[in-house]
């Protein structure tokens, strides 16, 4: 497996952390990630997470923009300042900080998210709503586009 794929829900222990799903450790150890990159989505309450690949896409765009610009200002702001390292303990925990608290409110449970190659972290009760919304709006696209139930076209 290669890439971050369904949901799961854990709980926070009593000392802040959380697993890592195993399929997600095991995508981890696959691409050779000790250390997380992990910045608060924009648009939703939820933490987005991956290795160093997600922050050199960021940065990939930046240095496509003007470094003047207020393009680039914002994306360097997003990028980094809204940005974290998170480390694995040697149980494959990572701590739920601040940093994810206030996103997300994120309180005692986390629903770890697959996104193919990066994954969030999001309030369970707010995935669940979000997950509904993004189930309505697809079911609406593709009843205005005529498409047939099963896979989309």
């Amino acid at each position: 497996m290669d890439r971050f794929l369904s949901n799961s829900v854990n709980n926070i222990d009593a000392k802040g952390r959380v697993s890592v799903p195993a399929l997600f450790r095991q995508v981890l150890a696959a691409r050779g990630f000790r250390e997380l990159y992990a910045l608060q989505a924009i648009g939703q309450p939820a933490i987005d997470v991956g290795g160093m690949d997600l922050l050199e896409r960021y940065e990939a765009r930046m240095a496509d923009a003007d470094p003047f610009s207020e393009d680039y200002s914002d994306m360097s702001l997003f990028a980094y300042g809204d940005g974290a390292f998170l480390k694995f303990d040697a149980e494959g925990r990572i701590m739920v900080s601040d940093f994810i608290r206030s996103h997300t409110g994120i309180t005692d449970r986390v629903t770890f998210v697959g996104r193919n190659h990066f994954f969030q972290l999001w309030e369970p009760s707010r995935f669940e709503a979000y997950r509904a919304e993004a189930r309505a709006r697809l079911t609406a696209r593709r009843s205005s586009r005529g498409m047939s139930e099963g896979a989309p076209e």
